[in-house]
């Protein structure tokens, strides 16, 4: 299993993305019911993978981790937008399709949001998912997210126009 151990859950661990993760990234991104929840509309290659590896990943901005569970890779989550000085990122998380509705993706958000307070000092944490993904709203708000607004037809995909919803929530809010 590549990659160091950066938190340690019950049933996820997320480390550290490696370079033998690529082929498992590049292939879980572009399947369709991954990139429409994205928004990603092109295709990736494993150059293209390699370049977002080295230029985004590598780079110290932001916090990109694995998700393993049963010793296999099953997605992505990060910290992005991180500013210090107010206190405030943003957490996105993704999936591949076969993991889906397992638990792992709550658990995942929920060691990540708790280290953006507990170790980066944030002071608010905030999230968001298209209208049409119920499942990914359930697990904001089943840590204790508060939905914040929306913003109506912000994102293009699947051929249509859709609604994205905000989550957010307050260190003193943040019960882990």
């Amino acid at each position: 299993m590549p990659g160091a151990v950066f938190l340690r859950g019950d049933d996820v661990t997320l480390r550290t993305i490696e370079e033998d993760d690529l082929d498992f990234l590049r292939d879980a991104i572009n399947d369709p019911d991954v990139r429409e929840g994205l928004t990603t509309a092109y295709p990736i290659n494993a150059e293209q993978e390699r370049e977002y590896f080295e230029e985004r990943i590598s780079a110290e901005d932001d916090v990109h981790l694995a998700i393993y569970a049963d010793g296999e890779i099953t997605g992505t989550v990060g910290l992005h937008d991180v500013d210090q000085r107010s206190g405030h990122c943003e957490v996105g998380i993704w999936l591949a399709t076969e993991y889906h509705g397992r638990g792992y993706g709550t658990e995942a958000s929920r060691l990540v949001t708790d280290y953006a307070f507990r170790e980066l000092r944030m002071h608010r944490v905030q999230a968001r998912v298209l209208a049409t993904n119920e499942a990914s709203a359930r697990i904001w708000e089943k840590l204790g997210f508060e939905e914040e607004g929306i913003h109506r037809d912000e994102a293009f995909t699947g051929g249509e126009y859709v609604d994205m919803r905000y989550f957010g929530v307050l260190e003193s809010e943040w019960e882990g």
